[in-house]
């Protein structure tokens, strides 16, 4: 009977113990309103798991991509008010404040290089200050969601003068429009859920999204044709709510820091061998064609103007001197 009563005492403890330790994990979620065959369901991964490597059992981390908790400018929305702990999102934290639409300037960057060259000289610190400031934010890394390419049913594009006539569906507020409307484009305003049955019935010869889009909504069953245009680069943000920060003890709060900076290389490895392999498993469908940038370029350098006239050219200098 005492030998049975100690194992009943030291199972009792034993179950005690696991429920200490699952007592005090934290749970994190972290919300995404794009799916998981974008970049950023993978940097979230990829932070999820360099925590827990940094401070095993502590968090739970669960990920709500393709919008399971919201679309953008709700997460945005939670963030800020506190009710949700992390989320990686795009083009919406731009909406924060004018001198962040930098990032919609059409060909701002080259490729990816480019990009890494000049977050690495200071944009990165430059926009992640800006975020804190007029956001009620933490942002807790800058990463990638990728150029934006045009796919279409009609014919390569190569240069400018090859979109004229074509009718793209297009996201994005009318300064994306205006550009595509300067080269002879018309856009239209297609939910993106509806794009693959509008290009299948002709409502629209093409799209511009980033390329794990084309690839998930399957777009290459219906277009023949995917021009690498880079038009745009869009970079993620994985940003967590002041609330949840502070009431992180200050080692926990200095390893998400960490961790947050210490990922972007891998970050960045990881979108661009996502890229090459939705490229892979395309080629086969549609052609796939380069661009002349040069032209592309000049032919929306007016397009700057207005950004700078209203916001300076501080963004625009870090990207020109880490162009060579």
């Amino acid at each position: 009977m005492k030998y049975f009563k100690s194992i009943t005492s030291a199972l009792f403890i034993g179950f005690l113990t696991v429920g200490q330790v699952n007592a005090q994990a934290i749970e994190v979620r972290i919300a995404s309103h794009v799916s998981e065959f974008s970049p950023l369901h993978a940097q979230s991964q990829l932070f999820a798991a360099e925590i827990e490597k940094r401070l095993p059992g502590q968090f739970e981390f669960k990920l709500f991509p393709g919008g399971q908790l919201g679309k953008e400018k709700d997460l945005m929305t939670n963030i800020q008010a506190g009710s949700l702990e992390m989320i990686n999102v795009a083009s919406g934290v731009m909406k924060l404040d004018g001198k962040l639409g930098v990032f919609d300037l059409p060909w701002l960057f080259a490729d990816r290089e480019h990009v890494q060259r000049a977050m690495a000289d200071g944009l990165e610190d430059a926009i992640r200050d800006r975020i804190e400031e007029v956001g009620n934010v933490h942002v807790v890394g800058v990463y990638e969601n990728g150029f934006r390419h045009v796919i279409n049913s009609q014919r390569a594009v190569a240069e400018p003068f090859d979109l004229e006539g074509l009718k793209i569906r297009i996201s994005g507020g009318k300064f994306r429009q205006g550009v595509f409307q300067q080269m002879g484009a018309t856009p239209q305003k297609v939910s993106w859920g509806e794009t693959f049955t509008a290009l299948q019935s002709g409502v629209v010869d093409g799209a511009e999204a980033a390329t794990y889009g084309f690839y998930e909504q399957k777009h290459f069953e219906v277009a023949n044709h995917l021009s690498l245009t880079s038009h745009v680069y869009t970079p993620s943000f994985l940003l967590a709510s002041k609330n949840f920060m502070s009431s992180l003890t200050e080692e926990q709060r200095a390893v998400f820091t960490e961790v947050g900076r210490s990922i972007t290389e891998q970050a960045y490895k990881t979108s661009a061998e996502l890229e090459a392999k939705y490229f892979e498993e395309m080629k086969g469908k549609l052609s796939i064609n380069e661009v002349d940038l040069a032209a592309f370029q000049k032919a929306t350098a007016a397009s700057y103007d207005d950004y700078t006239g209203k916001h300076g050219s501080e963004y625009l200098e870090m990207v020109r001197s880490a162009a060579n």
